[in-house]
């Protein structure tokens, strides 16, 4: 990692973990393989940012540790990047078990449970699936009808936050987005 740090994948160690090489590496992971219109690729960092902001608007009462759960729940991309869910489909059970490993060890490095309240699994779901269906729409090219075939009614977005969420920005202005709101929500 930048930071320094070596981070074993098949066994992390929480103390290998660094905010800093999450926020680096995901404002530099394309999200759709990059195969969204744009100057700028449309990154994981934003689309946590996304996912973080749509919770908030479905779920307004929801704690802030559980907002900074919903913002790293794509966290471990950092390191293993973003496939698209079909090849994961494919790749099976061993991609998940390492995806969990390192889920884990981000988790207990931001002192957050590593076995995540259902309901919030629930709740970061809903809201994935929600940015997917934007993100889909706005960015990749699907029809509404398509995109809500493979993700559901999406929660809804006003415009102000659709224009801003949803142009891509530099790996850099996602990566100090990402980390103000790491600071905002850090206990």
């Amino acid at each position: 990692m930048l930071s320094g740090r070596r981070l074993d994948l098949l066994d992390p160690s929480p103390l290998d973990v660094e905010i800093e090489d999450i926020a680096h590496g995901l404002a530099r992971v394309a999200r759709w393989n990059g195969q969204t219109s744009g100057d700028n690729i449309f990154s994981v960092a934003q689309h946590c940012l996304l996912v973080e902001r749509l919770s908030r608007r479905t779920h307004p009462d929801i704690d802030p540790r559980w907002r900074l759960c919903v913002l790293l729940h794509d966290a471990p991309e950092y390191v293993i990047g973003d496939m698209i869910s079909p090849f994961k489909v494919v790749i099976g059970g061993d991609y998940k078990a390492v995806e969990a490993r390192l889920l884990a060890a981000i988790s207990i490095r931001f002192s957050l449970p590593v076995a995540w309240p259902q309901e919030l699994v629930k709740i970061v779901k809903a809201a994935d699936r929600s940015a997917a269906f934007f993100e889909a729409t706005r960015l990749a090219g699907f029809s509404a009808a398509e995109a809500q075939a493979f993700f559901g009614r999406p929660a809804r977005l006003d415009a102000t936050q659709e224009k801003d969420y949803l142009t891509p920005w530099t790996a850099d202005c996602a990566k100090a987005r990402f980390l103000q709101r790491f600071e905002e929500l850090r206990p």
